[in-house]
């Protein structure tokens, strides 16, 4: 069970000799842990990994997820350091959902440090020059460090709804009884690469697969399912009801599959039916999918999983639709829906939109007309607007989310939708990553804030201090 206490770490004072810093990067989390390093290439690796380890890496690829051992080792570890990736990569999405501090980006951690070498990872040091990534520090030996607790009995309402994020209805459930608003994001992603991971579309055409290898691996996992596309629908139908019911009477977002073409191909099967992109991340994801006769298949088992859990009475799951570049593939979207039994104002179903294109910005009044809800997305959003790769750690020093350029396409977005009469929040890292936002934000009347269920506690006090100095009026207090 989740208790109302607001954690701060700092290293202890220490001796006239400084403490050794290994190799810096880019810090993910608010924390520091100890533990010996684990050096591994690959995910042929993982399973060597053992509680306490310092996991330590080049690069987390997308088939990780999809291994057998990745639960199991990765619920182990202490802490997550790499060579690349920036602080939106693979590496930085799992260290949220662990709750780990991590480094990304140290260039040389796989050179300089070595397996069993004891370590400690810090992620609270002060940003460079006020403007680039907070630096994390990864110090030789095992340094002594302070945790603050401060129990909050009574924590501050506000206008402003928070959320969190969830990757599994196993988190789901450990995280019902903290004091949040309900579920700003729910990653199908983590719930297809861990608990289905098999390609939808491997499943739909079971029966002609090509690799027979691949259809020995699928028959095992689904030999309960003689109607194998069964096993996806059901898979997704029992985290969709239980991730509903842990957060009963509270909104539940789902956002819709957002694997792009390199992450399905290591699914289960998934070769056999994706392209080699050059650039996956602008390339056939989210929406464009959803209507493609190659794909909009696999699209309606999700479809069927959502109607299938709010039939039975868990209305409060409210669908979000990935990178919808035009109002034109919003419509196309709304129809596939329709067409599995999902139609907009019955039985109380909302459609929530991702704003994370420059034109979700600039046509925010025609996407108004088919879309209930807006999220934005800053890392994508901001990736767009400013032309960087966000997972390039050679230009991350450029990435952010404060940039004026950014900061007026946020402002435009908010601004139009709240015309419109329609919802709009925010589910990237800004908030977390760049505090001094969440004024600018409530300021500009944004209805919610989507968090990492480890900076909830400490974004909900910077929102009701940023809602009092504003003048907003508070109730008195919130409770779990």
């Amino acid at each position: 069970m989740y208790s109302n206490v607001l954690r701060s770490y700092k290293l202890s004072e220490h001796s006239s000799v400084s403490p050794k810093v290994l190799v810096s990067g880019l810090a993910v989390g608010q924390a520091i842990a100890y533990g010996r390093v684990r050096v591994i290439s690959g995910v042929d690796e993982l399973h060597t990994l053992e509680k306490g380890d310092v996991l330590v890496t080049s690069k987390m690829e997308p088939d990780w997820r999809t291994s057998p051992d990745w639960k199991t080792s990765m619920g182990r570890i202490a802490a997550i350091v790499t060579d690349r990736g920036g602080r939106t990569s693979h590496a930085a999405i799992t260290a949220r959902e662990l709750r780990l501090p991590a480094v990304m980006a140290c260039k040389t951690a796989t050179q300089v440090l070595h397996t069993g070498q004891e370590v400690t990872i810090s992620c609270v040091e002060e940003e460079k020059d006020g403007k680039t990534t907070k630096e994390g520090k990864v110090y030789e030996g095992s340094l002594k460090f302070d945790i603050e607790e401060v129990q909050l009995d009574h924590l501050p309402q506000t206008r402003t709804q928070i959320y969190i994020t969830v990757g599994s209805a196993e988190e789901a459930q450990s995280l019902s009884s903290l004091p949040c608003d309900g579920i700003g994001v729910v990653r199908l992603e983590f719930i297809i690469a861990n608990d289905v991971q098999i390609h939808p579309l491997a499943l739909v055409h079971f029966d002609t697969l090509q690799d027979q290898v691949v259809a020995g691996k699928i028959a095992e996992l689904t030999a309960e399912y003689e109607y194998k596309p069964e096993y996806f629908v059901d898979k997704l139908s029992h985290s969709f009801r239980t991730i509903a019911q842990a957060f009963a009477n509270k909104p539940v977002v789902v956002r819709m599959s957002d694997f792009k073409s390199n992450e399905y191909a290591h699914l289960i099967g998934g070769k056999e039916f994706e392209p080699d992109e050059e650039n996956p991340t602008i390339g056939w994801r989210g929406a464009s999918r959803y209507y493609d006769d190659h794909y909009k298949q696999a699209y309606h088992l999700e479809c069927q999983a959502i109607k299938r859990v709010r039939g039975e009475g868990w209305t409060n799951i409210i669908p979000l639709i990935p990178f919808c570049r035009t109002p034109e593939e919003g419509y196309k979207v709304i129809a596939e829906m329709e067409s599995q039994g999902l139609k907009r104002g019955e039985n109380d179903l909302e459609v929530y939109i991702m704003c994370e294109t420059p034109l979700n910005v600039l046509l925010a009044d025609e996407f108004c007309q088919i879309f209930d809800g807006f999220s934005i997305g800053s890392n994508d959003l901001t990736q767009l607007i400013m032309g960087i790769d966000r997972d390039s750690e050679r230009i991350a020093h450029l990435f952010d989310e404060r940039n004026r350029g950014v900061k007026q396409m946020i402002k435009s977005a908010i601004t139009t939708v709240k015309q419109f009469n329609r919802k709009i929040g925010i589910c990237g890292q800004a908030p977390t990553d760049y505090p001094e936002l969440i004024p600018f934000l409530v300021n500009l009347g944004i209805d919610s804030i989507t968090v990492s269920p480890d900076s909830l506690i400490t974004t909900l006090q910077q929102v009701a201090k940023a809602e009092a100095d504003l003048g907003f009026p508070l109730p008195s207090s919130r409770t779990p």
